[in-house]
């Protein structure tokens, strides 16, 4: 079965950002190119514009709460139950794109060597997750603008109606060229990188996508078995009766 990477909370979330997307996506798009003819087609489908907006606002607030519960969380997690800050930009995130670079043109054999996620993975979850942001309060400013022009000034709603569109498109080009590109067509993962969906990853593509973190799970288990051979011989030891 290999090593568990996910946990059961974290696919639920997957599969909650999966669904709400793919409606903000499907009515967001549709609004934004109302002149097209599948886009018209749609907005009758799902019964009108007026329908087509409430569908997207609702989804979006879902999508903000989906997007704080996972922001507490893991502000949660690393200050109070000591989980590591694995998705934090570091300098060897750097180096190891040097390094594939290098690896990619020939100029070296050894690829970059990577822990629980690489810089790629990094990048694309903070590209994502600050256009997450952005996209929910831009939504909110153009869902209430007379709340937040009472103490705002009036050009943030144009402002959030530029963003939020733009913003959108950004997304939807990166989810669906570099995501959709790393979790379904890439060689590595063909014809779909299923660990997200079932929790686990095998043990061949942890040596060769995460080895340094295989190599910090394989020593705690090499520590975990001398605990319990000691622990074992000294029960055996305090069983045997005095001579």
């Amino acid at each position: 079965m290999g090593y568990r990477r996910f946990s059961t909370g974290r696919i639920i979330e997957h599969w909650i950002a999966i669904l709400t997307v793919l409606v903000l996506i499907v009515t967001g798009l549709s609004q934004k190119y109302y002149y097209l003819e599948i886009s018209q087609w749609l907005i009758l489908q799902l019964g009108g514009i007026d329908t087509v907006r409430w569908i997207h606002r609702y989804t979006g607030l879902v999508f903000i709460i989906l997007t704080t519960v996972h922001i507490m969380m893991a502000i949660i997690g690393v200050v109070f139950l000591g989980w590591r800050p694995s998705m934090l930009i570091t300098k060897k995130d750097f180096l190891d794109a040097i390094q594939n670079i290098k690896y990619y043109l020939g100029i070296t054999n050894i690829p970059a060597r990577c822990h629980r996620y690489n810089y790629k993975q990094k990048f694309e979850y903070w590209v994502i997750l600050t256009g997450a942001i952005l996209m929910a309060s831009s939504g909110l400013v153009l869902w209430f603008p007379m709340t937040f022009t009472r103490f705002l000034p009036g050009e943030v709603v144009p402002l959030a109606k530029a963003l939020h569109s733009n913003e959108a498109l950004l997304l939807f080009i990166i989810i669906a060229i570099w995501h959709v590109y790393n979790a379904i067509f890439s060689p590595d993962v063909f014809p779909l990188d299923t660990s997200i969906f079932t929790g686990y990853i095998s043990e061949e593509r942890m040596q060769k996508e995460h080895p340094l973190e295989l190599m910090e799970i394989k020593e705690k288990e090499k520590e975990t078995a001398r605990e319990v051979s000691t622990e074992g011989l000294l029960e055996d030891l305090g069983e045997r009766p005095l001579s």
